[in-house]
């Protein structure tokens, strides 16, 4: 996700002669033919084969060919305008995140009355609500959710256990378990501070929605210099600069120090699970215990869902991806019944790209509300060693996770600000803001004043 090159995205559409229904399985049409484009942002080289596979299925059954085009998440915005402004727009795209979803309705790019249609063909009741209120506004539907990841506190149960700590889920327990454990050669947490990566804000984002602390308020104010906020900013300095590891931290570093037993908390995605479990060896734990069980960390760690401060309940920054319909794609109908083919007879498979990654937001269908929910709990995880999550953890948290997008929350969503949010994104003003915390440049309050002003400025450049 990290890449900065610039794709070249092949486009490919084929205009239909014959219409089809939206998402209907036994129609007598069933057999005409056709040809979509999809764009999907799981672009990783094994990823994209697992995709075309089921697309291939697709085929198989429909008559539609299908072309995955992969597409990188980091030049989605240039390249879609790009599409847009040149006439060849994909029909769907896939693996969606919320930002981006927004930033395509306020351009006008989704097709609203195809994404609803898809969801009321499947069933609305088989949704997560919370996932059709985080895709939905003013009464449309702006795509269909397909599946969410989760972003978590790890710690170390059994230092925890032996300190006599409560599961840090708290700005208190977490405060205080820093400071205890920040001994020994082991940091008490370890959190990313680097500027220009989004993994940053996330990790600050996580906190800072369990205490109150939001982007915007309703009146769309921007709101980051408030008192909730200057809190949030507060335990981050006092986290990396009292019990951290030295020097700017990123996805990968805090990774790698909690895997070689290095820290006794890191927050991270969900996408830590399969590599904390020992299935990916270009991500292997190293901590001394891990030498002679591969397994040790995904064993001694626990997980903390939602966090809460002083001044918030407990919350969770999650993401939820989506298949988007655009609005000028030339194949609609072909589109529809795509999308409802990968949330129905396809969704299984979809999840078990990476199922550490892709929590269900359809739990079943009407025969069966549970189904693709009981589905996740065996669907093996991994790389280079594949077997199922429930392997490696126990039924408690995987719940805990399978769960969690019926409670997810994210900053600016809610007050209608997508557009926001999106180009905040781009500029990354927390993440700078929060450098500058952990180099020394600024204390909490300077921090807080600095990101609301940068925002401010967003803002003002949007309007």
């Amino acid at each position: 996700m990290n890449a900065r090159r610039l794709l070249t995205a092949v486009l490919a559409a084929t205009l239909v002669t014959t219409a089809l229904s939206a998402c209907g399985g036994d129609d007598p049409e069933d057999d005409a033919s056709g040809s979509i484009t999809v764009w999907s942002l799981e672009n990783q080289t094994d990823r994209v084969q697992a995709t075309q596979k089921i697309a291939d299925q697709f085929t198989a059954a429909t008559g539609i060919q299908v072309k995955i085009v992969a597409t990188d998440e980091n030049q989605f915005t240039s390249l879609i305008t790009s599409a847009a402004a040149s006439g060849q727009m994909p029909d769907v795209v896939g693996a969606l995140p919320l930002a981006a979803v927004s930033q395509m309705a306020t351009n006008d790019l989704l097709d609203t009355d195809a994404a609803k249609a898809v969801v009321d063909e499947l069933g609305r009741g088989t949704f997560s609500p919370r996932a059709l209120e985080l895709t939905g506004q003013d009464g449309n539907q702006l795509a269909v959710p397909s599946d969410g990841w989760a972003q978590l506190l790890f710690y170390r149960k059994d230092l925890f256990d032996k300190a006599g700590l409560q599961p840090p889920d708290t700005f208190d327990k977490i405060r205080a378990a820093a400071q205890r454990l920040n001994t020994g050669g082991v940091a008490g947490i370890t959190l990313a501070t680097v500027p220009n990566d989004a993994f940053t804000e996330q990790t600050f984002e996580n906190f800072a929605l369990g205490n109150g602390c939001e982007l915007v308020d309703d009146a769309k104010n921007v709101t980051l210099d408030t008192p909730q906020c200057v809190a949030t900013f507060q335990l981050y300095e006092d986290l990396v600069k009292n019990w951290s590891v030295p020097g700017a931290q990123d996805v990968d570093t805090t990774r790698a120090t909690y895997f070689a037993g290095k820290a006794a908390m890191v927050v991270w995605s969900s996408f830590l699970l399969d590599e904390m479990a020992g299935l990916r060896n270009d991500a292997l734990p190293t901590c001394p215990e891990c030498k002679a069980d591969p397994a040790y960390l995904a064993k001694n760690s626990g997980i903390v869902t939602a966090v809460a401060g002083p001044n918030g309940q407990p919350a969770q920054f999650g993401e939820i991806t989506s298949w988007a319909i655009t609005k000028d794609g030339p194949s609609t109908d072909q589109a529809r019944k795509f999308v409802a083919y990968m949330m129905n007879e396809g969704y299984p498979g979809w999840l078990g790209i990476a199922p550490e990654g892709k929590f269900p937001v359809r739990k079943g269908d009407s025969a069966d509300p549970a189904k693709f929910a009981t589905a996740w709990n065996t669907l093996p995880a991994g790389v280079d060693t594949r077997k199922p999550l429930s392997d490696s953890y126990p039924a408690d948290v995987l719940e805990a996770l399978r769960t969690s997008p019926d409670t997810f929350k994210r900053w600016a969503l809610p007050q209608k600000q997508g557009a926001l949010l999106g180009a905040t994104l781009g500029e990354l003003p927390v993440p700078k803001a929060v450098n500058a915390l952990a180099g020394g440049e600024l204390d909490a309050a300077g921090a807080a004043k600095r990101a609301a002003e940068d925002v401010r400025a967003i803002q003002k450049s949007l309007n």
